[in-house]
């Protein structure tokens, strides 16, 4: 209990929600003026929610868009609408549950034969509260927000060294700052489950990835973001008292996106360096001050090998 208090805590004033109109005085507006014609963004989770106003900005600035989802009835009402709003298109559907390792990898390797990909958007996230296992035995939490993001990404690197310009953007959380990796517990099996923990644990698992991409593929332009606190389906389902307490104080889905946005698509964000944590888009810190929430080398190496051989293990 004390651990969720502080993660509340956490949210309300370090990554205050009302934030956004501050820093939106110093945007760049041309930053998002592009043209996007000719270059091909695969958006996860992109059926509602952040994802979801990414893939249409992006649309409506004329990209090709490869929306993942793991509803078929959803997705397609959301591509409906996409398209309706932006006339474009080039906007496609994928069915894919991203917390199953063997879906991850066929849709990646059969994606990877018959498209190119300019820009991978990492935006699906779970947040279960109680502890579940996905059908593969994996605690669904990090089945999702770690393994799948894991192997689709380390999947799609060939295709994206092919690309001009690649970029690969993972939609992390603020959350995360309360959490320092733990790698002798991935799959929360000890103590209680605390589906917020284990959401922002996974949220750390994806900063740290990031940096290490970063290092090993140098063609490639990573980043990983907080998109602020945002009125989405997903934080209603997943956390409703918080989501009842910040009632009005909540950014709207295009706030949250639009960092999401810039980091894909601007010719500004393409000149920050690669492996950066972004927040309304500003490379912020991955620790607040004083906090014990630093990994080691071997501690990240750990993670790295445990996800490799996952993605082994379930490789087609």
């Amino acid at each position: 209990q004390k651990c969720h208090k502080n993660t509340l805590i956490l949210i309300r004033v370090i990554v205050d929600p009302s934030g956004y109109e501050a820093a939106a005085k110093h945007f760049s507006a041309g930053d998002l003026e592009v043209n996007l014609s000719g270059r091909s963004f695969m958006v996860t989770g992109a059926n509602s929610g952040i994802g979801k106003a990414t893939a249409q900005e992006i649309a409506n600035r004329g990209g090709t868009v490869h929306m993942v989802c793991r509803n078929k009835d959803r997705a397609e009402a959301a591509r409906n609408e996409i398209v309706e709003q932006s006339k474009n298109q080039n906007v496609h559907v994928h069915i894919v549950d991203m917390s199953s390792a063997r879906q991850v990898w066929e849709f990646a390797q059969s994606f990877s034969q018959n498209n190119k990909i300019h820009v991978l958007i990492n935006n699906a996230g779970c947040m279960v509260n109680q502890r579940e296992l996905t059908d593969e035995g994996l605690e669904k939490n990090f089945a999702t927000n770690t393994v799948g993001t894991y192997i689709l990404t380390t999947a799609l690197i060939p295709a994206l060294k092919k690309a001009e310009g690649p970029r690969v953007v993972t939609v992390s959380s603020g959350g995360m700052l309360t959490q320092k990796l733990n790698v002798d517990d991935l799959q929360s099996e000890k103590g209680t489950f605390d589906g917020t923990m284990a959401y922002a644990q996974n949220k750390r698992q994806q900063v740290i990835l990031t940096e290490r991409w970063a290092s090993l593929h140098k063609e490639i332009h990573f980043s990983s973001m907080h998109p602020g606190w945002a009125d989405t389906p997903a934080v209603q389902s997943s956390m409703p008292s918080f989501h009842a307490k910040m009632q009005g104080k909540l950014r709207t889905e295009a706030m949250g996106a639009d960092t999401v946005l810039w980091l894909a698509v601007s010719p500004a964000a393409a000149k920050q360096p690669s492996g950066l944590f972004f927040q309304d888009r500003k490379a912020v810190a991955t620790h607040l001050p004083l906090a014990s929430s630093r990994s080691t080398p071997q501690e990240e190496e750990k993670l790295l090998a445990v996800l490799e051989e996952f993605a082994q293990k379930y490789k087609p």
